[in-house]
């Protein structure tokens, strides 16, 4: 193609371009011309065609359908679908729900929690499900084409010479080459290895006759003699071999055996395989021209042998017969599939893969491992009475590990408590006697066989985890210990650097006394911190070391001085002011592997990797806090219900009620009764040397202070069922340091004077509290203090109470929940309240009912990301019991709700767990309540309603996929459970859904083919979803009905649509036709009147007749369809085509289809297509093969328009946009690329058809012209249809693109590969001469666009591409009009 001027000369100017009113305006004027003749009568929506009635037809066939020796691509199998259980893995040895807890659970959130974390996963699975998508994801996988043998071309050997002239010499004629290569010895007694390859020199020479040897030497002295020689007089083929090394390649020889060579790279080895192919034709070329020279002399005997064998037989007899062989296995057998060479086949592409679905699993943020290894202090000496052992800290202390955020100013991690003390050291404190774990949970025998209470004592490794990693994240230390007067006092000795014995020998002595009194009490004494992260990406840092040992300012204790000190933490001028121990804490951080060891949760349930050797130290993991917001929150899946209790301060400057209140204890009890002799609950998880679980815990106390702060964290195990009893009962003790008994000695030593009780109820309004609370204080702790009540006036209701400071709030505490049974939302707990209500008698109101659907609007997002798969259980459950409709349509609205948020955040993936793993349709009793599918599917009509909200209506299209996997998910289970999948398709469900289906698949209709501008990713989400709920709904109902609601949805759209439109068209029907049983749902068969046909008699359909489409409903929309868009533009075009070819590769590579027989019965499916292409002959016959499109975009080039001078040109308007309304019609026709076969047309336009092969619209020598066309086809194969393969519809008569031409030629030769000859020789007997002309024109365009241009064609049009794309860049009117 010769490339046109940039800038045309005046004297080259065409007169339609002179009549133009502004220079470069062309194409605008094709456009605008193109509209008004499209937006025409001519383009008439093509008529629609009822389905065939599925069920009933293959009833009525059931014979002919069962003897059909491939009945299999007629009926879909019986095992299509089934429900299966899948049960639901955990990382523990034993359920983490507690043994008694679904018996105490009385409410019904805990209950439906508990059900939750307790069932297993419900599946439904489809046999073929792998072949329901694109031909991409077939199971086979399409495996990447081995490279196809190499070939010589003409066309590249002079390029070869060129190229090869360093290598490839000529001598008398002959070919030579040398270069490096590794011989392999090839016989059957030895194998090939890799080692037994030795590099040699080869050198190719041809000998004084003609003949060629390979010689082979050690190095590259070729003068010499060489090591062997191998005779390529002898070799019968060159072949490619990397089974043993890569870039090798075999030689196989007369006589069997081979010589295996390798080069080093693939280009080496191309060159050679390239060279030595060369020499054995140029061999065999020589002999058959020997052998016709032998004929012209008369010698009798060689007559005779050439009467009996031809001249390959006679040249090489072994290597003919060989060939033969492996000829004719080639077709049969190992033919490479036609469409492996289609580009489009090999790309990658997977927009289209659903997503991979898990189910709900525990997830965790970055894990950090932290062992502890060791705490010693500068004063150290030998603890032992006899002073034997070895020397030790002189004192015990108590170590407690967090993590702190100082980017968002809070504490992130529950408490590690750790006991470093050497086992002397422990020795002073006096034991305690430690009881097995009966704690809150009932833990089973079992798990007390696993976990061993001695091996739980002493924890030296925790496990913390960090859902939001970043540099300002604190691992801090606070040290504690045995009570004995201030800090400052405590801290002194070890603040000092000079000679310690005598101070440790003073300090171990009064260590020894505190210990043996005040044991049970501790106080603060020093802190430390180390950063953990390097990064933002959770990188560790792993290089950190704890900070120095700061002592413990006692007016800076709480979490929030904490927090500020850290602030500071990386300024040293501030630091260096704060009071060092000195000391070293030794604790390292790691990572934790996903198989890490002995393990136990925040409940103490031990993970699967457990093993019960009591030798093996147990790591704990520490809980954390996640931040409340949705996106780091997970689904619950496991039982966890603790409660962390944080006293923060006492205000008792002011009593009156006690003398001595200043050393002043807290402890900590959980009660479940306020009767006098009520016990304590042994629920609080105890610290180490203890019991695992403790009725009480003591928080630090701090000398001499009548307002002291606390900073302790008490955990606690609730029980599984709260109630009004259940409260926090705080008891204060003053605690008597002083031990001097000065004066009398019978005065008996009092350790501790209680002196104040205070209380708090842990449920208020049925939830847990968890806010800050300050309450008062009493002196006394009478027998039901839970009932007391102030009526005001003075008055009060309960016992009597003495209030300590007039009951003011003295006491300051706090509480945390981390349950995944108990929600703090309010809105949350009102509605599973009020279903309780209703469930167990109380009579369920509609408006009040719908007052408590509202109020889940206002739910936390983190709370209803938390409780997912209970609340949508719920509200199912709701929906199928509803008895009004605006019960149904606020509950749809509440999950709409739910799905757009957990959307909003990103959180897709857990709907799509929930919908394929969780959900399960409540077992069916048509008296009680109905199914999810039916009332869903009327309440989503209702919503979808035109007078409905709009934004709820959009929310619900935007992400409509969900709505449509439950109705399918829940007719599935409906079908199975209730044995209804053996009944026949139309009567497994009832009309009403029918109708219901039917309503909701019309009332989508406006809003995807209406909404589509306004809101685009509802629309085209909401054409997906509904394409892959009609595909599946193949599966469950009469098939009939689904073609009607797919043709009733098709016809929604219309020629001349917007492209946004076609998209979704196409969209739609790409999906539904990748169904996995998409060939039997065509039913591949005979249908014909009177007797039951055999496939043989079948009267093959070569043209869409309305009974093809109506009998092979699919296949024959789909071929309308394409046929209706190769009149649109080119992208509509492309879309067109490439569903219709996808489809195509994915028929020749499903391996359920691999037989010859199957492919050319599926090939009968698209014979019509014959039929199209003729129609488009003149469009397709482009036989330039251009490295540019002949015809990309709307419009055509401006050089290939050219008018014919019988029709009067246009002269200039006044104006460039308006047109003369008295434009002949026929010129508007061919300007836009659009010409009418059906109107009384001018000799110009009627030869429209027949344009030439370059691309111009008219030609103006007439050919054949379309009415005749026309008039002959209708006489010759489509008797039935009055007028071509579109009915009345437009003829395009512009060129196609190149990329469209050779899709749609890909198409037509596997329908002609795959074809039966009796089919194929039926086409020509009926086809018309025409016809088979275009038949043949189309086959000789294969020829043109799919032929080889060499190597040197190849590199020069890319060289050209590039070159376009800068000029692309370009203004357009200096480069080539619409590139």
């Amino acid at each position: 193609m010769s490339q046109p001027p940039l800038l045309p000369s005046s004297a080259e100017t065409r007169k339609f371009t002179r009549a133009l009113s502004k220079p470069g305006t062309a194409a605008e004027l094709r456009q605008s011309v193109s509209e008004v003749v499209r937006g025409s009568v001519l383009l008439a929506k093509p008529k629609l065609i009822e389905p065939l009635d599925y069920e009933n037809v293959i009833v009525q066939k059931k014979t002919q359908i069962l003897n059909d020796c491939l009945r299999e691509m007629l009926l879909f199998p019986y095992d299509d679908f089934q429900t299966a259980i899948l049960r639901r893995q955990g990382r523990y040895v034993c359920s983490t729900i507690p043994a008694n807890a679904q018996q105490e659970a009385q409410s019904l959130f805990v209950t439906e929690c508990i059900k939750t974390y307790n069932s297993d996963w419900h599946l439904v699975n489809y046999k073929y499900e792998d072949y329901s998508g694109e031909f991409r994801q077939l199971p086979n996988k399409v495996a990447k084409l081995d490279k196809l043998p190499v070939h010589v071309y003409e066309v590249d050997e002079e390029v070869d010479k060129d190229e090869d002239a360093a290598s490839l010499g000529s001598q008398k004629g002959g070919i030579t080459k040398h270069g490096w290569l590794y011989k392999g010895n090839m016989n059957s007694a030895i194998s090939v290895t890799m080692r037994s390859f030795k590099r040699r020199f080869f050198h190719l020479i041809q000998l004084g006759d003609g003949s060629y040897n390979l010689n082979f030497y050690k190095d590259e002295k070729i003068s010499k003699e060489p090591k062997g020689s191998i005779f390529l007089d002898s070799c019968m083929g060159v072949v490619q071999n990397n089974k043993v090394r890569r870039f090798a390649f075999e030689l196989k020889m007369q006589d069997k055996s081979s010589y295996l060579l390798a080069a080093d790279t693939e280009a080496e080895m191309e060159e050679w395989i390239t060279t030595l192919n060369k020499i054995l034709q140029l061999n065999f070329e020589a002999a058959m021209q020997e052998k016709r020279n032998g004929d012209s002399h008369e010698d009798d005997e060689q007559s005779k042998i050439e009467g009996s064998v031809s001249g390959l037989d006679s040249y090489l007899p072994e290597l003919a017969k060989s060939t033969r062989e492996a000829e004719i296995k080639l077709k049969s057998e190992s033919r490479v599939k036609l469409f492996y060479l289609d580009p489009d086949a090999q790309k990658l592409d997977f927009s289209s893969a659903e997503p991979e679905v898990k189910p709900f699993e525990e997830k965790f943020g970055k894990r950090i491992l932290v062992k502890c290894n060791d705490l010693s202090f500068n004063l150290q000496c030998c603890v032992a009475e006899n002073e034997e052992g070895p020397t030790t800290n002189v004192e015990p202390f108590f170590v407690t590990l967090s993590l702190f955020d100082i980017k968002y100013n809070r504490k992130i991690s529950a408490d590690f408590h750790v006991d470093l003390n050497h086992f002397s050291v422990r020795q002073m404190l006096a034991t305690t006697s430690p009881s097995l774990m009966n704690g809150g949970r009932q833990s089973s025998p079992a798990l007390q066989d696993i976990l061993h209470e001695a091996a739980m004592q002493y924890p030296k490794q925790g496990i913390f985890s960090v859902t939001c990693p970043h540099p300002d994240i604190f691992l801090v230390a606070r040290i504690e210990k045995v009570l004995q007067g201030s800090i400052t006092h405590g801290a002194e000795p070890y603040m000092k650097s000079s000679d310690s014995s005598k101070v440790a020998q003073k300090v171990l002595k009064n260590a020894k006394q505190a210990c043996q009194r005040l044991g049970q009490y501790r106080m603060p004494f020093a802190w430390a911190a180390r950063t953990l992260f390097k990064d933002a990406s959770g990188n560790l840092d792993k290089n950190a070391r704890f900070s120095a040992l700061y002592k413990q300012d006692s007016n800076k204790l709480s979490n929030e001085d904490m927090l500020k000190l850290l602030a500071d933490f990386r300024k040293p001028e501030k630091m260096a002011k704060l009071p060092v121990i000195l000391g070293n804490l030794d604790i390292t951080i790691d990572s934790v592997s996903s198989d890490f060891p002995n393990y136990v949760n925040s409940s103490y349930i031990p993970t699967k990797q457990f093993e019960t050797c009591t030798k093996m130290p147990i790591t704990f993991e520490v809980e954390e806090f996640v931040p409340c917001i949705p996106k780091h929150t997970q689904p619950y899946t496991i039982y966890n219900h603790h409660l962390y209790v944080y006293p923060k301060s006492l205000k008792y400057d002011s009593q009156k009620s006690f003398a001595k209140a200043r050393n002043i204890a807290i402890c900590i009890e959980f009660k479940d009764s306020d009767e006098e002799d009520s016990q304590p609950l042994k629920c609080i998880y105890g610290r180490p040397g203890g019991p695992v679980f403790t009725r009480s815990a003591f928080a630090a106390v701090l000398h001499h202070h009548q307002n002291p702060e606390f900073y302790d964290e008490i955990k606690i195990e609730l029980p599984t069922q709260l109630h009004e009893k259940h409260h926090l009962l705080f008891t204060f003790f003053h605690v008597s340091c002083d031990n001097s008994s000065k004066g009398s000695t019978k005065k008996k030593d009092v350790v501790e004077t209680q002196v104040g009780y205070s209380w708090l109820p842990l449920l208020k309004d049925g939830r847990v509290v968890t806010s800050e609370q300050h309450i008062p204080v009493s002196a006394n702790l009478p027998s039901g203090y839970l009932g007391y009540q102030e009526l005001g006036m003075g008055r009060h209701y309960g016992p009597e109470i003495k209030w300590v400071d007039g009951s003011k709030p003295l006491l300051k505490v706090s509480t945390h929940l981390v349950s995944t049974v108990y929600t703090q939302d309010q809105h949350f707990h009102n509605f599973f309240q009020y279903c309780q209500k209703t469930e167990s008698g109380a009579q369920a109101l509609g408006s009040e009912l719908v007052k408590y659907l509202k109020s889940l609007h206002a739910m936390e997002g983190h709370v209803m990301i938390a409780f997912l798969p209970t609340i949508l259980n719920q509200l199912f459950r709701v929906l199928t019991r509803a008895t009004q409709e605006e019960v149904a349509v606020n509950v749809t609205r509440v999950i709409i709700h739910v799905v757009a948020q957990c959307h909003e955040e990103g959180l897709e993936s857990h709907l799509r767990s929930y919908v394929k793993y969780a959900y399960k349709a409540e077992p069916y009793i048509a008296s009680e309540y109905k199914t999810v599918h039916e009332e869903l599917t009327k309440s989503m009509t209702t919503i979808l309603k035109p007078s409905a909200d709009f934004l709820t209506s959009n929310k619900l299209l935007k992400y409509s996929w969900f709505f449509f996997e439950v109705l399918i998910k829940s007719m599935a289970q409906h079908l199975i459970e209730n044995s209804k999948v053996k009944l026949l398709r139309n009567q497994r469900f009832p009309a009403s859904y029918h109708h219901a289906v039917e309503t909701v698949v019309n009332m989508l209709m406006p809003h995807i083919t209406q909404k589509f501008r306004d809101n685009p990713e509802a629309s085209k989400n909401a054409n997906h979803s509904l394409a892959v709920f009609i595909k599946r709904c193949f599966t469950f109902m009469d098939r009939g009905f689904v073609f009607k609601q797919i043709n009733n949805y098709i016809s929604c759209f219309a020629p001349g649509d917007p492209k946004t439109l076609f998209e979704y068209k196409f969209e739609f029907l790409r999906v539904v036709c990748n169904h996995e049983h998409y060939i039997p749902l065509n039913l591949p068969m005979p249908f014909g009147k009177g007797r039951i046909q055999r496939y043989q008699d079948l009267q093959l359909d070569y043209a869409l007749t309305d009974e093809f489409c109506r009998n092979h409903f699919l296949v024959g929309l789909l071929l309308r369809e394409v046929g209706t868009a190769l009149q649109e533009f080119r992208e509509v075009r492309l879309i067109a085509i490439g569903v219709l070819k996808n489809l195509l590769i994915k028929h020749s590579f499903d391996d359920r289809y691999a037989s010859r027989s199957h492919q050319a019965r599926i090939a009968t499916l698209y014979l019509p297509l014959f039929g199209l292409l003729i129609e488009n002959v003149q469009r397709i016959n482009v036989r330039d093969v251009s490295p540019f499109p002949v015809n990309p975009g709307s419009t055509v080039k401006e050089e290939s328009l050219t008018l014919p001078a019988v029709n009067p040109i246009v002269t200039p308007q006044k104006s460039g946009s308006t047109l003369d309304a008295s434009l002949h019609k026929d010129l508007f026709g061919a300007i836009s690329g659009i010409a009418s076969p059906y109107t009384n047309s001018t000799p110009n336009i009627s030869s429209v058809r027949n344009a030439d092969s370059r691309g111009s619209l008219i030609s103006t020598d007439s050919g054949n012209s379309l009415p005749e066309r026309n008039s002959e086809k209708s006489n010759s194969l489509d008797k039935h249809q009055q007028s071509g393969t579109l009915g009345n519809s437009v003829v395009r008569c512009d060129k196609l693109d190149q990329s469209e031409i050779k899709s749609l030629l890909m198409c037509f030769l596997y329908i002609l590969k795959s074809m039966s000859d009796d089919a194929l020789f039926t086409y020509w007997n009926k086809a018309s001469a025409s016809e088979l002309m275009d038949f043949f024109t189309i086959l000789e365009v294969c020829l043109h666009q799919f032929q080889y241009m060499g190597k040197r064609y190849i590199a020069r049009t890319g060289m050209m591409h590039a070159r376009l794309q800068q000029l692309g860049s370009l203004d357009n009117s200096l480069t080539f009009n619409h590139m």
